[in-house]
């Protein structure tokens, strides 16, 4: 009971950054690229204190070729994110992101040569199809294309990272340094915008976002995961969007149309379907 209690907080953790980003950008206004730095900067923070309090200075040795993919890639990702949650709804763009996070991970299983079932096929082309219908014009769908696409550049950065993840030792350790060598190409970013930065309450959500449910949700992610199967650990994600439509439906008034819930059949569906066997 204990585990799945868990597990079922590090899935609230993870759509709260959708339904927060949302309210950080496309409710309160604030800079994409000051909302950046301000969650990679707090979740750097947080993790950093985290892994040097467990485990001393030691920890923070990485191979400086995975540490310099996994900035660049969660870098990537963030950019795609920040700027996308101002454009698209919370529930909208979290299925768009996972989507695509699955649809990168599927190509890298190719890429690298791995097995795949007849049923990892059939469900990426469902994941696939749900995002075409999600996308597709009519319907009186509420979706703006730059934001979706921004929103799926986001989710092949998280899927890249994830790959690249694996070549790490230490997985909290090497998601604090990622944070923090992130946070100064944020800082960069808003630099080069140009934008002037005028702080209002959005300032809030987004430090939660760093600092909550980005570092304290990743940290306890990684202590939950070691102990569930890897299909349940896959399976368990597949609420994340459906979280995250619920909790911008409560929090920010985007309730979800028909289409939405048809899309979000066939991509959550089709990521059930992959992870069966034979």
């Amino acid at each position: 009971m204990r585990l799945f209690l868990l597990t079922c907080l590090v899935m609230l953790a993870f759509a709260s950054n959708s339904v927060l980003n949302r309210m950080a950008v496309g409710v309160a206004g604030l800079d994409p690229a000051f909302v950046a730095v301000l969650r990679l900067g707090s979740g750097a923070m947080v993790l950093l204190g985290l892994v040097l309090g467990l485990r001393g200075t030691a920890a923070l040795r990485a191979n400086l070729r995975v540490a310099g993919v996994g900035m660049a890639t969660l870098f990537l990702y963030v950019f795609g994110f920040s700027i996308a949650s101002g454009l698209v709804d919370a529930g909208i763009g979290a299925l768009v992101l996972f989507g695509a996070v699955q649809i990168t991970m599927f190509t890298g299983a190719l890429i690298a040569r791995e097995r795949m079932t007849r049923w990892r096929w059939i469900g990426a082309g469902l994941a696939f199809a749900g995002l075409v219908v999600l996308m597709a014009p009519g319907g009186g769908a509420r979706v703006d294309p730059a934001g979706v696409a921004l929103m799926a550049l986001g989710g092949v950065g998280w899927g890249l990272y994830s790959l690249n993840g694996r070549r790490a030792g230490d997985p909290l350790a090497a998601t604090a340094l990622n944070f923090a060598l992130a946070t100064p190409l944020a800082g960069v970013w808003l630099l080069l915008s140009g934008d002037s930065i005028a702080p209002n309450w959005g300032i809030w959500p987004a430090l939660a976002s760093g600092a909550v449910t980005s570092g304290l949700g990743y940290a306890l992610w990684y202590r939950v995961v070691p102990q569930l199967p890897a299909s349940l650990a896959a399976v368990s994600q597949l609420s994340v969007p459906l979280l995250a439509a619920l909790g911008g439906a409560a929090l920010l008034a985007e309730v979800p149309g028909l289409r939405f819930w048809a899309a979000a059949i066939m991509v959550l569906g089709g990521i059930a379907v992959s992870l069966r066997k034979g």
